[in-house]
C-alpha cells in the first residue's frame, strides 16, 4: 500500500509536534526560533504535512498587506526529504494565497534552489522593505544575513504592501 501525505491546516493539538519540528532548525539557525506561545498565537497561519497520519512537515504563510505573502518556518523533518512534502506545502500556501486574492508570495531562504525550481524567481532582499525592516532588523544576522529572497507572481494585481498607521494622540478627551 502506497504511503499516503495529506496537507492540512495546522490544529491546537498540534503545537507540541510543530515545535519539536521547528526546534532542531531554529537551534542550527535554519529558521527563526518561535516560542510554543507563539505557535499558538499565529496557529492560523500553519499548514502541517502528514505521513501515515505522523506529522513530518510545517509551513507557515504571513500576510504583508493586501496582496503580499511571505512562506516561513518551512521545514520537513530530515528522514522525509525527497518525497515533495515541502512542494506540497508551499503549494497549499500558493492556492490559499490565491483564494485570498494574494498576487505575491515571497521567502527567504538558504536554499533557493528548491523555490526557484518551484517556479521561484531570485529578487534583491531590497525590494522587501517590509519584511526587512519589521522583522529582520531584529534578527542577529541582520549584518550579515545569507539569506536569499525569492518571490513568485500569482497574479498581475499591484503590490500594496502594509503602510504604517499614523500614531494617535488618545490623552485628548
Amino acid at each position: 500500500m502506497p504511503h499516503r501525505i495529506q496537507i492540512r491546516m495546522a490544529r491546537v493539538d498540534d503545537v507540541d509536534a510543530i515545535d519539536a519540528l521547528l526546534t532542531p532548525f531554529s537551534e542550527r539557525d535554519i529558521i527563526l526560533p518561535r516560542t510554543r506561545d507563539n505557535l499558538f498565537q499565529h496557529l492560523q497561519e500553519f499548514a502541517v504535512a502528514l505521513f501515515d497520519g505522523e506529522l513530518v512537515g510545517v509551513v507557515a504563510m504571513h500576510i504583508y498587506g493586501s496582496n503580499l505573502a511571505e512562506v516561513r518556518s518551512l521545514v520537513v523533518r530530515e528522514d522525509m526529504h525527497g518525497r515533495s512534502i515541502g512542494r506540497l506545502l508551499v503549494e497549499a500556501c500558493e492556492k490559499w494565497a490565491v483564494q485570498l486574492g494574494i498576487a505575491c508570495i515571497f521567502a527567504l531562504t538558504y536554499v533557493p534552489q528548491f523555490f526557484t525550481k518551484n517556479g521561484y524567481a531570485t529578487v534583491p532582499k531590497e525590494s522587501l522593505p517590509h519584511k526587512v525592516w519589521t522583522v529582520c532588523v531584529h534578527c542577529a544576522k541582520f549584518s550579515d544575513c545569507q539569506e536569499v529572497a525569492v518571490e513568485k507572481r500569482l497574479s498581475d494585481a499591484p503590490i500594496e504592501p502594509m503602510r504604517e498607521l499614523p500614531i494617535m494622540d488618545v490623552s485628548q478627551p
